[in-house]
């Protein structure tokens, strides 16, 4: 079975199939062909024990579990879609609301931000405004990414960090360790800096996807 195929830059068309079910967020389906059957979900794949977790944490998106047999056209808001593809060995890190859809046979877990950073993982979490939890994939499968203005990849490298402005991050993958650093000098002190006095440091073997904006969803 083919897998996603995007239409346009906003627009996303996923087979659907016997084997191939997939949850994707509320109220994003546009349109369809076939016999395709939408229902409301609350556990996305998880167990209920881990629904609820994600609940208490506040990291969960309403989504529907969409099966049957024919392809669905999925977008949300118009923003730009992007395509990850998981091949098993990798674990995607991504908030909850930029999920568009994403396999059934990926397992969806909550992780605290904490356990990536310590107390520097918590301040990133209330500086970019993503709380301090966020939402992991993991196994083989694809997943679709919302982001304002598309993603740019940049692979992440034992001796290449990456410096993101944390309104600018959307996922990352692999084995990667991310950790906020200042650069506060005397422009930013007397206000004719860029304003941005923090970066979010990535630093280990992976990719982390970089949206061309700095707006929330």
């Amino acid at each position: 079975m083919p897998g996603y195929q995007k239409i346009t830059s906003k627009m996303l068309q996923v087979p659907v199939g016997p084997g191939r079910e997939v949850y994707s967020k509320r109220g994003a389906m546009l349109a369809y062909t076939g016999a395709v059957s939408f229902a409301p979900s609350t556990t996305a794949g998880q167990s209920i024990g881990g629904a609820i977790g994600r609940a208490v944490a506040g990291e969960r998106s309403a989504m529907m579990h969409v099966t049957g047999q024919g392809e669905v056209m999925f977008g949300h808001a118009g923003l730009h879609v992007s395509v990850v593809d998981l091949g098993g060995a990798d674990t995607l890190f991504v908030e909850a609301d930029r999920l568009l859809v994403h396999d059934a046979s990926l397992q969806v877990g909550t992780m605290f931000m904490g356990e990536q950073g310590g107390v520097r993982g918590i301040v990133r979490g209330a500086v970019t405004g993503q709380g301090l939890f966020t939402t992991t994939l993991t196994g083989q499968g694809s997943c679709a990414l919302l982001s304002h203005g598309g993603v740019m990849e940049l692979p992440i490298g034992p001796q290449r960090p990456v410096h993101v402005d944390p309104q600018a991050y959307v996922a990352h993958r692999g084995q990667v360790q991310n950790k906020l650093t200042t650069a506060v000098g005397l422009r930013d002190l007397i206000g004719r800096g860029s304003g941005e006095g923090f970066q979010l440091e990535l630093s280990g073997s992976g990719v982390v996807y970089v949206q061309a904006s700095e707006r929330k969803i």
